[in-house]
């Protein structure tokens, strides 16, 4: 059960808040991205390189996943320390770091460096706006205070905004305003947790005691798989898991079989989307009858919205939610990420 006092004891941070606020969010990084000014020939350009981890890089992957049959040239999401070979002085790296401190996306910075590619860092702060300031790279600044997973709005609008002036894409004015009016009425209905009809508290609900497994369409709604099963983990601090159709067809619907004991603790999400491909569909219908004597529940979410960009954001303000009302289910505070910070301590200390 949900109430005000739950959330209230279990909310240290305010992230109801936060969450509420998304539409401002996407606002307020809409308004920064109209006012980058950048001078920048990409007439060699033949590839992009999006580099960042956790909550940065969901940005660059959304955008990836949006753009992929409209985008003339390839776009890549890299999350590691160093590019891969083929990155030179035709490639446009995009460096995404909330923080500027992501040792990972720093490192990545340098070898985008030395490699002489193109640059331009999305962040708030940090070493990585003091180095690219220093070596006369483009940085958007966008503001501090959010947890990075937070911060999506600041990561996905302003590199939408970049793709737009640099002219890789036109423009998309009333698919942003549809995405910010759609956002406006899912914050009022999410944000009532009392009201019977809270689909974000309904599903949390059903997933309390569960571990989620989620499947989607390897097109339009892979990032948002990803996404959910990031913030289930950080807010939430459940595991969960997740694949793609039609690969999924292909192996990992066989493992359903043994260890029937605990297959009765899986709840399967199937993320749906309208332009899903007809034969995805298909597999999802059939996938779903196979695996229903073995799961432990079904649960069926399919994105509302006119435009592509609507009905992702849909999906992943619904998923945001969702996982925000099960840590107050789970008596637990969704902002810690405690093994995470012990993991940077130690790796500093060696």
């Amino acid at each position: 059960m949900v109430t005000k006092t739950e959330i209230e004891i279990h909310d240290s941070t305010n992230i109801f808040k936060v969450l509420s606020d998304f539409p401002e969010q996407v606002k307020q990084a809409v308004e920064i991205g109209n006012n980058i000014s950048i001078d920048m020939d990409i007439s060699g350009i033949k590839n992009i390189i999006i580099t960042g981890l956790g909550g940065s890089a969901i940005g660059g992957d959304l955008l990836r996943s949006y753009l992929q049959y409209e985008i003339n040239i390839p776009v890549q999401q890299n999350r590691n320390y160093y590019l891969p070979h083929y990155a030179d002085e035709n490639t446009l790296v995009i460096a995404s770091s909330y923080s500027g401190e992501t040792e990972e996306t720093i490192s990545a910075y340098n070898d985008a460096k030395s490699k002489g590619c193109k640059i331009v860092c999305i962040s708030s702060g940090g070493r990585l706006s003091v180095m690219a300031e220093n070596d006369g790279n483009y940085v958007i600044k966008v503001p501090r205070g959010y947890q990075p997973r937070c911060a999506l709005a600041f990561s996905f609008f302003t590199m939408l905004k970049l793709f737009i002036r640099l002219k890789f894409i036109p423009e998309r004015d009333r698919d942003i305003q549809g995405v910010i009016e759609l956002a406006s009425e899912r914050s009022m209905q999410y944000g009532n947790y009392s009201e019977a009809s809270n689909s974000a508290v309904n599903i949390a609900e059903h997933l309390h005691g569960k571990i989620p497994i989620i499947y989607s369409s390897n097109d339009l709604l892979d990032v948002v798989n990803l996404r959910w099963r990031g913030q289930f983990a950080e807010n939430s601090k459940t595991l969960a898991f997740g694949n793609y159709f039609p690969e999924l067809n292909h192996n990992e619907i066989v493992g359903w079989q043994e260890n029937s004991e605990f297959l009765r603790n899986f709840a399967l999400i199937y993320l749906l989307d309208r332009e899903d491909n007809p034969r995805i569909v298909k597999r999802q219908k059939i996938t779903k009858e196979i695996l229903e004597p073995y799961r432990g529940m079904d649960i069926e979410v399919e994105s509302e919205g006119t435009s592509k960009l609507e009905r992702i954001f849909d999906l992943v303000y619904l998923g945001d939610w969702i996982s925000f009302y099960l840590a107050v289910i789970n008596k637990t505070d969704p902002a810690p990420i405690e093994k995470i910070n012990i993991l940077k301590n130690k790796l500093m200390e060696s």
